[in-house]
């Protein structure tokens, strides 16, 4: 019975360490969809930014000033237009940045800070691969020894709080047996 414990424990570990080495893989497929989605942002900007570089000396915000402040409304909306495209520039080439900082700033904000929509669709469309580098491969033992050593201690008080319920059940259940044995 040792032996089927023991291989249920390293089944918990290397359980583990496969989910833990995932961890890398989200937050480097993560990073390439926020870098790509950076690169669009900045595409869709090009023109008008070329647009800025011509009439206000490179200042897109005077251009959309320039545009809001039109008396035609399609200009004007246009101008509204032109600002949620720069807006969501800014958000994502700052984010960007603070992904690309130090070797463990990307897992900080994966973690603590992600941007929603580029996280979600990370999770829809994640594809599970193995990374083998030094980061992985500690996050997997890291995540494994957590990962079995939780199960092993959530089994084992599982197991003390059931062989303390039976004990506290079998003195009254004893006790019974001895009175219906007496009375008989």
């Amino acid at each position: 019975m040792k032996s089927v414990f023991d291989y249920l424990r390293l089944v918990l570990f290397v359980s583990g360490v496969l989910l833990g080495v995932q961890v890398p893989a989200f937050v480097d497929q993560y990073g390439q969809r926020l870098d790509a989605h950076t690169t669009e942002a900045q595409l869709s900007l090009a023109e008008f930014q070329r647009d800025a570089d011509r009439f206000f000396g490179g200042d897109l915000n005077k251009l959309i000033e320039h545009y809001q402040a039109s008396p035609d409304a399609v200009i004007n909306a246009g101008g509204q237009s032109i600002q949620v495209l720069y807006d969501r520039y800014q958000l994502l080439s700052s984010a960007l940045v603070q992904f690309n900082q130090t070797a463990y700033s990307s897992f900080e904000q994966v973690a603590l800070a992600p941007l929603e929509d580029i996280r979600q669709e990370v999770w829809q469309q994640f594809s599970h691969t193995i990374m083998l580098d030094t980061r992985a491969i500690a996050i997997g033992l890291v995540l494994g020894l957590l990962f079995s050593m939780l199960c092993e201690l959530t089994l084992v008080a599982c197991g003390k709080c059931c062989q303390h319920g039976y004990r506290a059940l079998k003195p009254k259940a004893a006790k019974a047996n001895a009175s219906n044995s007496s009375s008989s």
